[in-house]
């Protein structure tokens, strides 16, 4: 939980975006992920850099080449971030703009990735230097303030915090799963090196980086030191679906940062006939959206012969038997009648 000095930092910086003119909370939210997306890019470089030193394997920075941007060519270590945030504000600005955000738009080799295919579209909006310079200063303290707590979580809990400054969080049923509820879930699950996991309402991606977190901590060996499974892991274990592209961007970027090179995270209406899925997946993780009820026109007939409804928390629990393989597990957060969350 986001409290005292650290909270006051986050108010902060929420306060920068606000007053330099971004006031759409979902324009300040994408934003500060693309932000927090870079500084965690050099974090997570140096840290694989130093394992990679550790295990005598060899390790190939994504800053280490030069860049090439269109036609032009610059030195990959000028983009990261701790090379650029003692750059004056204009040419910070410059840099993040010109280079530093095409480069992480295009940071994916692979065009047809959910990374590169959500990333595409996306826009740095920050308008003024002078602007980015204190958000930059005041990102640099909250990451500072971070890393005093020492706390496993600290992390998670400032993503959960602003997200929760979105005034239309719990319109159409999107509500955001608190961090020690998806480890509860993901713990009770004890996901394995093998298994094929999906959440089909999957915003930012909290039940899939779970499940990867889980996976370091407690079958390390199992799944870096075998190279299928670790291809698997990679490649072909997470799967997510949402009909929100600024959510999609987000997860892919999450799934990026906490290591995941290629998941499969696509833009699709589960309970339509746009999802195919059956039979596909040992695990399912998910909190799906409560909005009471919905067209039927839009719901895949195959579920509507299973449970002819119009409640999302009844068909959600019917897609979910329908993708699970025989032996499948699920864990989901579904409300009774009195809307208290139950799992």
């Amino acid at each position: 939980m986001v409290t005292g000095e650290l909270k006051s930092r986050i108010d902060s910086l929420w306060e920068v975006f606000w007053t330099g003119g971004l006031t759409n909370p979902l324009d300040v939210i994408e934003q500060m992920t693309y932000l927090m997306f870079i500084h965690d890019l050099d974090d997570s470089d140096n840290l694989r850099a130093r394992e990679a030193a550790m295990l005598g394997l060899p390790y190939e920075s994504v800053f280490a080449q030069d860049v090439r941007i269109g036609d032009r060519t610059v030195d990959g270590s000028q983009l990261k971030w701790s090379v650029f945030h003692d750059f004056p504000a204009g040419k910070m600005y410059s840099t993040v703009q010109e280079w530093v955000f095409p480069f992480i738009k295009n940071l994916h080799g692979d065009k047809e990735s959910a990374y590169s295919k959500y990333m595409g579209d996306a826009i740095f909006k920050v308008p003024t230097p002078l602007m980015l310079d204190k958000i930059v200063t005041a990102m640099d303290g909250i990451y500072e303030q971070m890393a005093q707590l020492n706390a496993a979580d600290t992390r998670g809990d400032v993503y959960e915090y602003l997200l929760s400054k979105i005034a239309t969080a719990g319109v159409n049923g999107q509500f955001r799963t608190p961090r020690h509820i998806i480890r509860m879930m993901v713990d009770m699950m004890e996901p394995k090196a093998d298994e094929s996991v999906c959440d089909p309402a999957c915003g930012t991606s909290g039940f899939l980086v779970a499940v990867s977190d889980y996976l370091k901590e407690n079958r390390k060996q199992e799944v870096f030191f075998d190279r299928q499974n670790k291809d698997h892991y990679m490649n072909h274990m997470f799967h997510g679906y949402d009909m929100d592209r600024t959510m999609l961007r987000i997860g892919a970027m999450n799934m990026m940062t906490h290591g995941v090179d290629n998941p499969f995270i696509e833009y699709r209406d589960s309970l339509s006939d746009q999802n195919p899925d059956r039979e596909k997946y040992t695990l399912i993780l998910a909190n799906p959206p409560f909005k009471g009820s919905l067209d039927a026109d839009i719901v895949s007939t195959d579920l509507l012969k299973v449970c002819k409804t119009r409640k999302t928390e009844l068909l959600f629990l019917a897609l979910f038997l329908r993708m699970l393989k025989v032996g499948g597990r699920c864990a989901c957060i579904v409300v009774n009648q009195d809307r208290k969350s139950v799992v």
